[in-house]
């Protein structure tokens, strides 16, 4: 999901959403250039479920990340009444990455970890050796932006 969003000029964030029991439920990517600037793939997946299953399905449910979830993404999840968050790359690394690339971030509000917007959810990450992965994407999607200017 993260490599289809950097195909289509979006950054590298893919979600899924999967039940207690296992079962995937729901996918997205990250469509903030494709579609408009508040579609992360964790909001639409929040607002799904919110639609979609029973409080008690949602406080089961898990959603596995490519990135870890900004302040919108971490609060929609947080009042959603959703279970653990699971994600790859932490919201630190990325600022790391952007200034090891000289990148300047184009996030319009503070990087907070999930837990300082929503300190009941249970975050895991970043996952070793996978973080690389979605760092090989974040260089690849910059490439791409600068090469076009």
């Amino acid at each position: 999901l993260a490599a289809e969003a950097v195909e289509a000029g979006d950054s590298p964030f893919g979600s899924v959403l999967v039940s207690g029991s296992g079962e995937v439920l729901r996918e997205d990517r990250n469509r903030v250039n494709s579609i408009e600037p508040t579609y992360h793939p964790e909001l639409a997946l929040a607002q799904w479920a919110a639609k979609n299953m029973t409080q008690a399905q949602r406080s089961e449910a898990v959603v596995y990340t490519s990135g870890e979830h900004c302040a919108m993404c971490s609060a929609a999840h947080a009042w959603a009444g959703l279970g653990r968050i699971v994600y790859i790359s932490s919201s630190q690394q990325l600022q790391q990455w952007q200034q090891e690339q000289g990148i300047q971030a184009d996030s319009p509000i503070n990087s907070l970890s999930i837990n300082e917007v929503a300190p009941d959810i249970k975050a895991e990450g970043p996952v070793a050796g996978l973080d690389e992965q979605v760092k090989a994407l974040h260089q690849r999607l910059w490439q791409q932006r600068t090469s076009k200017v």
